[in-house]
């Protein structure tokens, strides 16, 4: 049995394409999905639960006590009966084939990381679709929680997702296992389509929240063999202030906001966790 977890926070109207996307899902593997709600309040509760009501295979779980997405990937977890685990997220959309993808890559690992397109729900050029995330920090590969599969017993091995983390959670559980000497693996057919931000404000404060967590990521792994890249960080920094006039350009004001997110996020990750990690 594989049991695809979605957590699900104020995504109206988002979570009805990405539940009909899994309801369309074929698997040779019994399969199940726990949507974990975290205390929605836009109307995506009430269409889960009506959704769940009307899908055999489909339940609903209360994930409101602990708020963030480490906490109500738990939740669903715990609700769970697989002995095979997969992860998306709510706002995006699983291509056909992901789930039998995830199963067959979890044949020969213990943790698989999916791919993403970005561009068909982001109105942008078609590319090939890739990993979000690979080798962080110089280190060990990762995969994003939002198309992340992995093996219960690993899962548990770990204690889950480490939710007081809010981003970083999901590499976190990848390096976490490997160093515990499980096998980590991509399955490159299991495609889920990314919704990215959109406004500039929203894309600054994603970014801020992913580059706080390097420097927490910095500070637990160093000594494994986690890196920074000063110099890479330098040609950011310099490539900042040389941009400012982009603020004044529609379209490459997402580039940088979200530059300044990242590095900004940084400067605050490492006041934070007193390491340098710009």
């Amino acid at each position: 049995m594989i049991s695809v977890i979605l957590p699900v926070l104020d995504a109206w109207p988002w979570v009805e394409e990405q539940l009909r996307a899994l309801a369309a899902q074929k698997c040779e593997e019994p399969w199940e999905v726990v949507v974990a709600d975290n205390g929605s309040t836009d109307g995506s509760l009430e269409f889960a639960r009506t959704w769940c009501g009307g899908h055999e295979g489909f339940r609903l779980v209360d994930a409101s006590e602990s708020p963030g997405a480490p906490a109500t990937r738990n939740a669903g977890v715990r609700d769970s009966t697989g002995d095979l685990l997969a992860f998306c997220d709510a706002d995006d959309v699983v291509h056909a084939g992901w789930l039998q993808a995830m199963v067959d890559a979890l044949q020969d690992a213990d943790v698989v990381a999916g791919a993403f397109d970005f561009w068909s729900l982001n109105r942008i050029p078609p590319t090939p679709a890739i990993p979000a995330a690979n080798r962080q920090l110089g280190f060990l590969p990762a995969g994003l929680g939002a198309n992340l599969a992995i093996r219960r017993v690993a899962f548990e091995e770990v204690g889950g997702f480490n939710d007081d983390l809010f981003v970083g959670e999901d590499i976190d559980l990848c390096w976490q296992t490997q160093l515990r000497g499980h096998r980590f693996s991509y399955a490159w057919d299991a495609i889920v389509s990314k919704r990215e931000r959109y406004g500039s404000r929203d894309v600054f404060r994603q970014a801020f929240a992913y580059g706080r967590c390097g420097p927490m990521l910095f500070r637990r792994y160093r000594n494994h063999g986690a890196r920074r890249d000063l110099l890479g960080a330098a040609k950011s920094w310099l490539w900042l202030l040389l941009s400012c006039w982009m603020v004044f350009s529609r379209e490459r004001r997402y580039d940088l906001a979200r530059t300044a997110g990242m590095r900004l996020g940084r400067i605050a990750g490492s006041m934070e966790q007193q390491v340098l990690f710009p």
